[in-house]
């Protein structure tokens, strides 16, 4: 999760003027956890639904709403700059949108540019899955002038001197030859043209989502700059945006929108409209339980939370939600806050009025037997998060991107989707444990989430079965005779065909199906490919099957 480092004298700066025991515990009250401190710093980790606390400005506004010290909308100014972005129809293909901010004030004297540069970076990969959805650029405004124009180039023109370079490059030769082309050519390696934004006078502000320009580095004596944010989901450039616009507006900075004209349309972004919603009183007593809260004190309690609040009728509280608040997504959400500035630890326990038979569901019966079929055939259960990354899900494992369920808040990069298959994460514990003996006999049990493109991508979960073998001489017939023995002693028919699963080896990979009275099976199995296997950096031969049981 996203950790955020700062010091207590950071906080005394914003106007919080509280002891160091005294904030370390308070802070974990308000959604966040302390990872650790010491007499001049604290690290604090934040859950990535709130990417607005991601920066020292952000914390110590929802810190002092909490403390009581500062409650309410903050409603911050933004001027007209009178300057625009020409956004060039190439580019549509590859980052297709972007908003403008210019930024008037801003101080990054002593540890200030450091605490940019990570705000940065974790709004990266909180919003941005590691800029795939969203890239961000800031910029030193008194270098360049505008207009601006956000292009799409040959690989070959418009060299530039990108950061940490002194000698310019061109598009094409950052990607190959520069470390953070290196590590971000994926995200645009296959277009024949490279996005560039450019000044009036062509000068190289940014290469998104790679690289900024030498040009406009930022400095200690930066004191007006230019914020871009570049990507392939419009809502969640806008949000990125608003977040950095209001970070910055809570320490001074004077916000200045600028119009960004697209082929078809013109924005004007920032644009830091406030959203609505209506929370109601016997619901927020409800979800929370163990309180009695009434229309007064729900308000109380939102304004704490730094929403605006009205009140509408003794049942029903109108929220002004704030721009940056961009966890906000339902009712429930607005609750959780009322929670949190509740005091979590001040809401009465109490036991549900509900008498209830357990008994055990009819999958996990079955889960039991499937178990004890496999620690029979000497295999060893391994348990895996459900969630993965399509890295590690898809490409190492030579199969083709299908629509999947993304995390939109994702904890960590290498957890953004729900699996749709077991096989990876196994091939995941294997490369983790490849110092262990040799053979090695896994298999795993579990749910999986996929989209349905026949019904319109609904979501559909189906129960898997999925198992590894890893040793020198393990062969395609090894594997066919354990996937005999799991499904005769399940009580499964079986038939196989040729597979073109491009996992394993063309030639040594089979689909099989078959049916029992309680429902049937599908699956594959076969001997993995040796591109599969290096790609999680085993050294031996590695055989294996995953079945889907769909039941009647």
């Amino acid at each position: 999760m996203p950790v955020i480092t700062f010091k207590y004298q950071d906080l005394k700066d914003l106007g919080i003027d509280m002891e160091k025991d005294e904030l370390i515990d308070t802070l974990p009250m308000m959604s966040s956890d302390i990872e650790d401190f010491d007499d001049e710093e604290i690290k604090v980790e934040f859950f990535p639904n709130r990417p607005d606390n991601l920066s020292v400005e952000g914390v110590a506004r929802s810190f002092k709403g909490f403390i009581g010290q500062e409650i309410g909308f903050p409603d911050y100014s933004v001027e007209e700059s009178g300057e625009y972005v020409t956004v060039d129809s190439d580019v549509a293909a590859i980052r297709p949108y972007i908003g403008f901010a210019k930024i008037d004030n801003v101080d990054f004297t002593g540890d200030k540019l450091k605490y940019v540069m990570d705000f940065q970076e974790n709004l990266h990969w909180v919003i941005g899955r590691d800029r795939k959805k969203v890239a961000i650029g800031i910029h030193n405004a008194d270098v360049v002038e505008g207009p601006f124009k956000y292009i799409a180039t040959p690989k070959d023109a418009n060299s530039f001197v990108p950061l940490e370079k002194d000698a310019e490059m061109t598009p094409g030769e950052i990607l190959t030859d520069h470390d953070k082309g290196k590590a971000y050519a994926h995200l645009i390696e296959n277009f024949d043209k490279y996005p560039l934004i450019l000044d009036k006078d062509d000068n190289v502000l940014s290469m998104p989502p790679i690289i900024n320009g030498e040009l406009t580095k930022l400095k200690e004596d930066t004191h007006n700059i230019i914020v871009d944010v570049t990507g392939t989901d419009e809502r969640a450039v806008n949000q990125a945006l608003n977040i950095i616009c209001s970070s910055f507006a809570e320490v001074g900075g004077q916000i200045k929108s600028m119009e960004v004209k697209y082929t078809d349309k013109t924005i004007k972004t920032p644009d830091l409209t406030p959203q609505e919603m209506n929370v109601h009183v016997d619901t927020a007593n409800e979800l929370i339980g163990g309180t009695n809260l009434n229309a007064d004190d729900i308000k109380e309690l939102l304004l704490k939370a730094r929403f605006g609040a009205e009140i509408i009728d003794g049942n029903e509280i109108k929220a002004i939600i704030p721009a940056y608040r961009v966890d906000i997504l339902h009712e429930v959400d607005i609750v959780e806050n009322i929670a949190v500035q509740y005091h979590i630890n001040d809401v009465v326990a109490e036991l549900p009025d509900i008498n209830t038979v357990a008994y055990e569901n009819d999958w996990f019966k079955a889960e039991s037997t499937i178990r004890e079929v496999m620690v029979a055939l000497g295999f060893q259960e391994v348990m895996s998060l459900m969630l993965t990354n399509e890295e590690a899900h898809y490409e190492k494992m030579n199969q083709k991107e299908k629509p999947h369920v993304q995390v939109a808040r994702p904890i960590t990069i290498d957890r953004t989707m729900i699996r749709t298959s077991l096989i990876n994460s196994l091939m995941e514990f294997l490369e983790d444990n490849k110092h262990e003996d040799l053979p090695q006999k896994i298999f795993e049990i579990g749910d999986v989430l996929y989209l349905d493109e026949t019904k319109e991508n609904k979501t559909v979960s189906s129960k898997k079965l999925a198992a590894l073998v890893c040793h020198s001489t393990s062969n395609f017939t090894e594997i066919k005779s354990i996937v005999t023995s799991v499904l005769t002693n399940l009580g499964y028919s079986m038939e196989i065909s040729d597979s073109e699963n491009k996992t394993f080896i063309k030639g040594r990979a089979a689909d099989v199906t078959g049916e029992a009275q309680k429902g049937t099976i599908k699956g594959f199995f076969g001997e993995v490919s040796p591109e599969v296997i290096t790609n999680f950096t085993l050294d031996y031969p590695v055989i294996g099957f995953e079945i889907e049981f769909i039941n009647k």
